[in-house]
This record gives C-alpha cells, structure tokens and sequence, in this order.
C-alpha cells in the first residue's frame, strides 16, 4: 500500500506543480497599465551611435534636462536602488533622454557610475527640446518637465511600451503612481522598488508558462 502510494504521489505532484505556475501567471497580480503606446526613441541619437528601442525591453526612462550636474543625485539613487538590483534581467535597461549638448556631462557621468558598477544597460539619449517634450507628453502623466527639459520623476514602461505604474486605492489611500521621484530615496525604496519587482516577475512567470508549453507541443 505505502509503495502504491509514493508512486501515486511522485506521479501526480509534478502535474500539481505545473498546474499551480501555469495558473499563477493568469492570477500574478500585475503592474497595472496606465497609458498605451507612448511612443519611440526614433527622434534621440545614443552616445554609441546604436539604436536604441522601447519595444520588447522593460525601460527606466528618465529626463536629467541641460543641468545634467544636478541630476547626479538622482542617477546614484537610481543606479544604488533599482539598477543594481536588476541590470543583469534579460532585456531590462535605462534610458536618459537629454538635450544635445550634454553628450559630455553624460559621458562624465557615466564614467562616475562605471566605477561603482557595470554600466552596460544604461542609455544617454539626445535631442532637441522639441522631441524631447513631445515624447513625454506621449507618456500623458500629471507631471511636467522643467525649463531645462528636466524631471525628478522617472518612469517603468513595458515590453509593448505601456507605461506602468499603481491605481488609485481608495481603501488604501493610495493615489495613482504614474513615475517615482529620484530625488527620493525613500520613494525609491518604498515605490519603485517593490513595483519594478512585479513586472519582472510578470515577465518571469511567462516566460516559465511558454518555455512550459513549448516542451509540452
């Protein structure tokens, strides 16, 4: 009888297990979506000269404006709480967008970061104020950039480039998140963190379902 029983159980547990992931992508709790769609990087050229893209990424993307300087606060809160936690996830990355003219204080920067980490997945973009305030009204947050082209606020948006961010929680008291303030360490810590967690394990449980259906077909 024992032996039926093991048997039974070392048959039966590993379908119980493929059952309960394979539903837990369906009911995981997701980063809510806030705005479709919003936009390229079609009009920003890279450091690098390489073409960088939303689609198919999940992107940080923030706006240090023309006083680059006076962002180096928020880029080492940045890079300390979010960057270094998740730069080695699979298609994760930063994107900074700035005016041309910058591309020196970026590079300073840069070389600032890559002495405390690998600076691989961090991006400078570049371009005239025009596209640089055309793409963020794209993102259609309550927010609004300074005279410089700048803001403290930086923003998650998906692999299909939705913005992502928290409902309004009445019963919370939560109003909606559309960015998280840099300038903010514990914003960082008790915002971004925790939501930039969600999406990447959204991504993780599906990419578990399809390599899971896959072996099964």
């Amino acid at each position: 009888m024992k032996k039926y029983l093991v048997l039974g159980i070392l048959f039966i547990l590993p379908i119980v297990m493929y059952l309960f992931f394979a539903s837990a992508v369906d009911n995981f709790s997701k980063l809510p979506v806030l705005e479709e769609s919003v936009g390229s990087l079609d009009n920003f050229e890279s450091l690098t000269g390489e073409r960088i893209t939303l689609k198919d990424k999940i992107t940080i993307v923030g706006f240090f404006g023309e006083g680059i300087h006076n962002k180096k606060g928020n880029a080492f809160n940045l890079n300390q709480k979010i960057y270094k936690k998740n730069y080695e996830f699979t298609d994760f990355q930063f994107v900074i967008i700035l005016p041309y003219g910058s591309e020196n204080a970026a590079k300073e920067l840069l070389g600032e970061l890559d002495d405390i980490t690998d600076v691989s997945e961090w991006n400078f973009l570049f371009g005239t104020p025009e596209s640089i305030q055309s793409f963020f009204r794209e993102l259609k947050t309550p927010y609004t950039l300074d005279k410089g082209n700048a803001t403290n606020y930086v923003f998650i948006i998906d692999k299909d480039m939705n913005l992502r961010g928290r409902e309004e929680n009445l019963e919370k008291k939560e109003q909606k998140v559309y960015g998280y303030d840099t300038s903010s360490v514990a914003d960082l810590n008790n915002v971004m963190v925790d939501d930039v967690k969600v999406i990447l394990a959204e991504y993780r449980l599906a990419l578990k379902k399809y390599k899971a259906d896959r072996k099964e077909n």
